[in-house]
């Protein structure tokens, strides 16, 4: 059973900020398909990912239809706020017969789209105010700045389209910086590639006589409870609340406290409160921005938030002058947020699978989360077999299906040493300590004798998670490997990215099958046997680097393995054939001797080799070279001594001294030897091979 959200993911986004995972953040004419391997597959097959991509933005689709909607009943049609909302039961009434879902869930969507209508619109409001501060600023024939539009963008932090900002531009008259906003695109699509590891950059810290002169001060650590501050509403969207802080003091990049910081300059904020999380525990930091209290329309970026002897640090680009004592507000980057919630309660969902599968001994020895995925490293004492990996994401999908509400809640540290089944790392915990609990409360897992934490994800956790585990849609583990002895570290993605990497992984499957069909059938012409095999190839490569689930990885690789023999086996069967065939030929136009030099028709200088010998196996005495006429002038040759032949008479330079008057090259031993060369006149060539052999005899 799934819940109001997870059931409102098939139809409608599930924020009324758009989720930055599901923007396209590349240019329309790359494909972004195989990301994670870093190479690119052959066209026709590195478009699969994108078109399961393409398929499953929906939801992104139609919020830019609605957001569109907004602005035009608003700047158009002056209609009031909430005025799109009030139109669903007119197309509940007309489309309601042929779509019955729209009367079922008619209050759902109408509360929906009064929501996101409402969120849109603050957006817009604020987005405008900023466009019109900027056109001040430029001149008559300047671009309107990119890093402005980005900023607006959904994948900056206001939230509004791309598309909506150009065609805003378009109508006054004023022209966006394409070039500049492709750069940032191309920025963003570079750095969720890497998503796999956390990225080690420069980051501002404040080191030990920063904090130092901190604690001298008597400047209290960062009040950073706000960051638990958020809500589940009956709609299933996440309400986030507000948070006001004040500029305590500000830092250069290279960690000197200032008392004001410049416009264009990086720099780090320390506030008395915020509702950001800094990146511990394994979760990626929190990004966003922040306004002056009073002043809306000045966006000052923030990248991230870092725990620096228990102060948060903030990393911000300032647009304009900031100075020490200022009232902000924060906003977090919602889309953001709301995608490190779903991968850590995942993340607490695989660990809880795994003991399930592995036993309740399998130990956590780290992780790592963002928006884009999650990382987990577990204790094995030998790589999981792809059954294990298929059990751990089904036990996974049963706590996701049942919509378990997730519990947070602050114990003393000492009460949870008598919690059986808890689950926490190798180090030093705060006291009071957080756990989080699915489908069983905190209180009800510290009464006496209570065994609940035996059969439930319990662990002691910092991190911000959802309020119930349906959100998570549906997780899948793309990949494996061992990172030392004992240590297996797994890749995991959830929701409309876990249902993309099924269907990637259902379409290969079928592929795997068709070609495994194919080949048991047979073949008796050698070039459709080749065809098979390079397709077997293409097949393995793409299934080596798709995204995917990692135990179906491991059974087609299995299964293209197999078939790769079974191909090669039956080309060189085939080859065998053609070969004594050719080579019965040959002896029917050659009387018996000492030489045979001649061309012949072939496919590969594989079945070349093959017909020299078979000769050579037929007439010992006999020294064989042998041409065969490609297109475009190409020659393939190859040859063999015979066995009585003196030392002095080598293939490898009897095919060396043929190919070099070709052109080419030649390569091989002292008995047999082959090579390549090009040449129109085939003549001259065989009687270079035979005055050189000839003279070696």
């Amino acid at each position: 059973m799934r819940d109001a959200l997870t059931q409102r993911t098939a139809w409608w986004p599930t924020t009324s900020a758009c989720s930055v995972s599901a923007l396209p953040t590349a240019s329309p004419r790359e494909c972004r398909a195989p990301r994670e391997s870093g190479r690119t597959t052959e066209r026709g097959r590195s478009c699969r990912n994108c078109r399961a991509r393409q398929e499953g933005n929906g939801g992104l689709i139609l919020r830019r239809i609605l957001r569109r909607a907004v602005r035009f009943s608003t700047e158009v049609l002056r209609a009031p706020p909430g005025f799109l909302g009030s139109l669903v039961p007119v197309v509940v009434e007309i489309l309601g017969a042929a779509y019955p879902e729209l009367q079922k869930n008619s209050a759902q969507i109408a509360n929906l789209v009064s929501e996101d209508e409402v969120a849109f619109l603050a957006s817009l409001q604020r987005g405008r105010r900023i466009i019109d501060r900027t056109l001040k600023q430029l001149g008559p024939s300047d671009l309107f700045p990119a890093e402005v539009a980005w900023s607006l963008s959904l994948s900056g932090h206001l939230g509004l389209p791309l598309d909506l900002v150009e065609l805003m531009l378009e109508e006054k008259g004023v022209q966006l910086d394409s070039a500049g906003l492709e750069q940032l695109a191309q920025e963003e699509a570079q750095h969720r590639a890497q998503q796999a590891e956390p990225v080690q950059e420069q980051r501002l810290r404040l080191d030990v006589h920063a904090l130092g002169e901190l604690q001298r001060q008597g400047v209290p650590p960062t009040d950073d409870s706000p960051k638990y501050s958020y809500s589940l509403q009956p709609s299933g969207g996440y309400e986030f609340g507000p948070c006001e802080a004040q500029v305590l003091q500000l830092y250069t990049e290279d960690g000197s406290a200032v008392a004001s910081v410049g416009a264009g300059q990086r720099c780090g904020l320390l506030l008395d409160r915020t509702n950001f999380y800094a990146e511990q525990g394994g979760q990626a930091s929190d990004r966003g921005y922040l306004v002056r209290a009073g002043q809306q329309d000045v966006l000052f970026p923030v990248s991230r938030a870092e725990v620096c002897g228990g102060f948060i640090l903030h990393e911000a680009v300032a647009p304009e002058c900031l100075q020490v004592g200022e009232q902000v507000q924060l906003h977090l980057d919602k889309a953001w947020r709301l995608g490190c919630m779903e991968k850590h309660t995942a993340t607490h969902l695989l660990n809880w699978a795994l003991r399930q599968t592995l036993g309740p001994g399998t130990e956590q020895r780290g992780s790592h989360l963002n928006p884009e995925r999650l990382r987990f490293d577990v204790a094995t004492q030998v790589p999981l077999t792809p059954e294990q990996l298929r059990t751990v994401e089904g036990t996974v999908q049963e706590a996701v299906g049942q919509n378990e509400p997730v519990y947070m809640e602050e114990v003393p540290l000492a009460l949870t040493a008598h919690i059986p089944g808890l689950c926490s790392l190798d180090e030093v915990y705060p006291d009071p300590v957080r756990v989080v609990s699915v489908g069983v409360s905190v209180a009800q897992a510290l009464e006496p004798a209570s065994q609940a934490a035996l059969y439930t994800s319990m662990e002691l956790c910092c991190g911000t998670h959802l309020l119930r585990t349906g959100a998570v849609g549906d997780l899948v583990i793309i990949g494996e490997r061992q990172l030392a002895k004992g240590t297996t570290r797994l890749l995991a993605v959830t929701g409309e990215q876990a249902q993309q990497a099924r269907e990637v992984g259902q379409s290969l499957a079928q592929e795997v099958e068709a070609a495994s069909e194919r080949l048991s059938r047979g073949s008796q012409d050698l070039v459709e046997a080749h065809r098979l095999s390079k397709d077997v190839g293409r097949l393995t490569k793409a299934v080596d680097t798709a995204v995917m689930p990692q135990w179906q990885r491991r059974e087609l690789q299995t299964t293209l393995k197999a078939l790769q023999r079974h191909a090669n086996t039956a080309i060189r069967k085939l080859e065998v054939g053609q070969a004594v065939e050719k080579s019965q030929e040959l002896l029917q136009r050659h009387s018996k001797g000492p030489l045979i030099v001649d061309t012949v028709s072939t496919e590969s200088l594989s079945v070349l080799v093959k017909v020299v010998r078979q000769l050579c196996k037929q007439a010992p005495s006999t020294s064989v070279l042998l041409l065969s006429p490609q297109g475009a002038g190409n020659v393939l040759c190859a040859c063999q001594v015979a066995q009585g032949a003196t030392p002095a008479f080598t293939a490898e330079a009897w095919a060396l001294a043929v190919c070099s008057h070709m052109g080419g090259k030649a390569w091989g031993s002292r008995v047999v030897a082959q090579g390549t060369g090009s040449t129109a006149d085939l003549e001259a060539a065989l009687k270079t091979a035979r005055t050189y052999a000839l003279n070696q005899i």
